[in-house]
């Protein structure tokens, strides 16, 4: 497998996105260009899903390419927050419409018939690829940072009393989310007292989400008075 490029950063990311829409034709054609190039990874990360022994990494690469191509040309920032979470949508697209046309070109096809198999070792089918809800990645990722995020404000922003009634009453680590009242039966204080504590930490939380990159960039420089 090659070694592709490693990604943009944000600032990077979003200066190229910028340009596409720059009136210097060359200035566009640049930035198309580094950001094709540098999401080849993800098209690469992307294209293993559907390796199997009829189907070439590289052919595989070369179809996804095109969908991240697709993605590029037609990304719109006011609709699309993220460049990464829509150019995987149009790249996983781009490879399932060529292995469904390939399908229904091929001689006694069979949506049963096996194309590969899982991690574990199991066989798939077209199937199995067609209809199943593939995983965004890229969304799990910032799911799993922003999880860090919140369970570091929590404990560096609030106090033992205060993590404990967020806890209960939002269900964090895996627990059920405990009613004002059911809080106050616990910890031996009234409700309203529970609704001061409650209100009082979220405005800690959120002082702290403000001070730290816990928001895209983007929307700390709007905040911020940069363009």
């Amino acid at each position: 497998m090659k070694t592709f490029l490693k990604p943009l950063s944000k600032e990077e990311e979003r200066a190229c996105i910028q340009a596409l829409q720059d009136e210097d034709a060359g200035r566009r054609s640049e930035a198309k260009r580094l950001l094709i190039e540098r999401n080849l990874r993800l098209v690469a990360h992307i294209a293993r899903k559907y390796v199997n022994a009829e189907e070439d990494m590289e052919d595989l690469i070369s179809i996804g390419t095109i969908g991240l191509i697709k993605a590029v040309d037609s990304f719109d920032p006011n609709k699309n927050p993220r460049l990464a979470a829509y150019a995987a949508r149009c790249i996983d697209n781009e490879l399932l419409m060529m292995l469904r046309s390939k399908k229904k070109t091929s001689r006694e096809v069979s949506l049963f018939e096996p194309i590969g198999t899982d991690r574990e070792g199991n066989e798939i089918s077209l199937l199995d690829v067609m209809e199943q809800e593939q995983p965004d990645i890229v969304e799990e990722m910032e799911k799993a940072r922003r999880l860090g995020e919140l369970y570091g404000l929590l404990a560096s922003e609030l106090s033992e009393r205060e993590r404990e009634v967020l806890t209960l009453r939002y269900g964090l680590g895996g627990g059920r989310e405990v009613t004002q009242k059911e809080i106050g039966e616990k910890l031996g204080i009234s409700r309203s007292y529970v609704s001061r504590i409650e209100k009082k930490a979220l405005g800690k939380m959120l002082t702290g989400f403000l001070k730290s990159e816990a928001f895209p960039r983007e929307e700390t420089g709007k905040r911020r008075g940069r363009s």
